[in-house]
């Protein structure tokens, strides 16, 4: 492990203590970072939606910072920058960017679906192409990442190609748990805070992306894609595109070398449209990767049942063993089924370890039903 990959874990745990029930948040934010893709919070004013973004930005050595409250009032030059009057005498209608959105590294736009028509198009290029038209050139911004926030999700279709523009979406509340909300009240500042240079933020950049992504990984996101549009869950092609960035990032922030199934749940703040869809993108993920594991413990729910028939008390001996041998014929079956399972789960790489522990559970519940034959 390099010696940046082991700060931007200290940064995850430093933030991890300070951020209290904000661990998916924490890692869907780095992975964020670590892509280059932007981040969305949606959720009532003092979750410590901007302090986040100011936190993190403030771990990136050398990285500008920009924050605005964007309202309807707001105006093209303070995000933008003002008109220059030197450019003006040269018939160059461009602003002076210093200190403004175009300039930084991470930015963070609290209700940024407020935005104009005027500020709204030269977001979605900056946001998506990372450009912004300046006069008469299109300058190259050193944007990473945009934080944006927000209390309700727009409902006018002129703003929602910029709401898909966040990969990442977060629904944030108020601590919930009494101990947390205790030890928030008692927290301070850090004194000391593990920061990485933008070089060394550039090189993990580089590092995510030769984390392998494994051919089950791509049927996997099929999979996944398949079922949630027969639950209406439609989302574009781009965002399924972008979200295979975002595994191998959320892959490298855990020490992995390659996406595995424990990285598809970070896609629970993906692939929903409306938050009401959560629970459903959710349900769906774990049903296409972790279905096998269901069903191999309702066969294990089966053969105990199985167990107990065969067991209890009868009248006679003779009762007993015809008991023993029905229920160990249908465990035979059980066991058949069990590796049409491991098989087919196995042929599109999902995780075996669970559904091996099963069969064995099943072996030894059959292999003690024979002994007392």
């Amino acid at each position: 492990m390099t010696s940046a990959a082991t700060q931007l874990r200290r940064i995850r745990e430093e933030l991890g203590q300070l951020f209290l029930e904000r661990g998916a948040v924490i890692d869907g934010a780095l992975s964020a970072v670590l892509a280059g893709h932007h981040v969305l919070l949606i959720g009532p004013p003092g979750t410590a939606k901007s302090m986040l973004a100011d936190e993190l930005c403030h771990r990136l050595n050398g990285a500008q910072y920009f924050q605005w409250l964007l309202t309807k009032f707001t105006t093209p030059e303070e995000l933008f920058g003002a008109v220059s009057l030197q450019g003006l005498e040269n018939d160059d209608y461009r602003r002076v960017t210093d200190q403004k959105l175009p300039e930084a590294h991470v930015a963070f736009l609290d209700e940024i679906f407020k935005a104009s028509s005027s500020i709204l198009n030269a977001l979605l290029t900056l946001v998506n192409e990372r450009r912004f038209h300046n006069g008469r050139t299109a300058t190259t911004v050193p944007l990473i990442t945009l934080f944006g926030a927000t209390n309700e999700l727009p409902e006018d279709d002129e703003l929602q190609a910029l709401y898909d523009r966040f990969l990442v979406r977060f629904v944030v509340g108020y601590i919930e748990d009494d101990f947390r909300f205790l030890r928030m009240l008692q927290s301070r500042s850090p004194d000391r805070r593990t920061t990485l240079s933008l070089d060394d933020l550039r090189a993990l950049q580089a590092e995510v992306t030769k984390v392998d992504v494994p051919q089950h990984v791509f049927r996997s996101l099929a999979d996944i894609r398949r079922e949630l549009g027969r639950k209406q869950i439609v989302v574009s092609d781009r965002r399924y595109h972008q979200a295979v960035s975002l595994l191998q990032a959320h892959a490298f922030l855990n020490g992995a070398a390659a996406v595995g199934e424990e990285n598809f749940f970070c896609l629970e703040n993906v692939l929903w449209r409306a938050p009401n869809e959560r629970a459903e993108v959710q349900t769906t993920i774990h049903q296409v990767l972790r279905g096998y594991e269901d069903d191999a413990k309702a066969l294990l729910y089966q053969t105990q049942e199985l167990r107990d028939y065969a067991h209890r008390q009868w009248e006679n001996s003779e009762l007993r063993s015809r008991a023993v041998v029905e229920a160990h014929t249908k465990i035979r079956n059980i066991l058949s089924k069990l590796t049409s399972i491991i098989d087919e789960a196995r042929s599109v790489g999902r995780r075996l370890d669970t559904i091996q522990s099963v069969r064995e559970q099943i072996e030894s519940i059959q292999q003690r039903m024979l002994e007392t034959l």
